[in-house]
């Protein structure tokens, strides 16, 4: 569990974030990125630790065919970065995306052809 002191306007009292928190701001960052999914597990992907320098992301996602990658993966860092940052009093470190795949659209289904149906109906 993470903790943090912070004290508005001199009031006295100690905010305490859950890990639980800052990884429920990562999966609502990463559900407004348009072009990727989660990868669907347990742990949905998401490693983080929290250390001196700042919170340290590690992050595994599957990207739809058609987007860039690398801007992907930026719209995520960025994304998670400014989130995290502005709800909490944490700043984010690092930021690594994996992408495990991509998500290729299906094939349209093979329409009949009508020149076929017209033979078996002759025969």
């Amino acid at each position: 569990m993470a903790s943090i002191q912070y004290n508005p306007n001199g009031q006295k009292g100690k905010i305490t974030y859950n890990s639980d928190i800052v990884s429920g701001i990562v999966v609502l960052s990463l559900q407004e990125t348009e072009g990727i999914e989660l990868i669907p597990s347990k742990s949905k992907g998401i490693k983080i630790s929290f250390e001196k320098e700042g919170v340290f992301v590690d992050i595994s996602v599957i990207a739809h065919y058609g987007y860039s990658v690398p801007e992907l993966a930026y719209r995520i860092q960025q994304t998670i970065k400014q989130m995290v940052e502005s709800m909490t009093k944490y700043k984010i470190a690092k930021v690594d995306v994996h992408v495990q795949s991509v998500i290729f659209p299906e094939a349209p289904a093979a329409a009949p052809d009508p020149a076929e149906d017209a033979d078996d109906k002759k025969n």
